[in-house]
């Protein structure tokens, strides 16, 4: 089995969302890559829960390399596939080359881990028929998404169902990534 895990993402990127995985996978002996519409550095985003605001506040974060674009990109080269949240799902997933990339994990049975915003790429799936029952976390504000697919939306903060990880936000990234971690090995 491949040692090489895919994480997609794009500008705007949650940075914890990111690097978390991205070192964790590395500490762990895997090949972390990161892909994106275009290969180019990524600026990534803190996002941060302040008390009295009903949303959470931006900050320009790290920069980020991406090691190749999604058009360039064989997915059977890869074990398992992490998306990350923050604002980058919700234009990455209208690129063909990312959605060809997601069903090939899903009809490969291969491990998928979405936190916070990542369940946003789901939606531009033509067949969303691996959701249908599943339980899905992500954050709040995605659970019209969530349901969109078919999906139940997790009372929880974290989620596995099958060989999808999912979690709600950056807080969770330790249960995410050990869970995630569980199913590579």
């Amino acid at each position: 089995m491949s040692k090489k895990v895919l994480i997609v993402t794009g500008d705007a990127v949650e940075v914890l969302e990111v690097y978390y995985p991205l070192y964790r996978l590395i500490e762990e002996g895997y090949e972390a890559i990161v892909a994106s519409p275009q290969q180019k550095v990524l600026h990534t985003v803190c996002h941060d829960f302040i008390e009295g605001w009903d949303t959470y506040t931006e900050k320009p974060a790290h920069l980020l390399k991406s090691d190749i674009a999604f058009a360039d990109v064989n997915p059977s080269d890869y074990a398992a596939l992490i998306i990350p949240g923050g604002r980058a799902p919700e234009y990455i997933r209208n690129d063909k080359d990312l959605v060809a990339i997601i069903e090939h994990f899903i009809e490969q049975d291969k491990p998928i881990g979405s936190i916070c915003h990542g369940a946003q790429v789901f939606v531009a799936l033509k067949d969303k028929s691996y959701f249908q029952g599943k339980t899905v976390s992500a954050y709040n504000a995605c659970k019209a998404e969530v349901e969109s697919l078919g999906a139940v939306y997790a009372d929880g903060t974290l989620q596995v169902d099958g060989k999808l990880v999912s979690g709600h936000a950056w807080p969770d990234l330790p249960g995410f990534m050990r869970e995630f971690l569980k199913l590579l090995r």
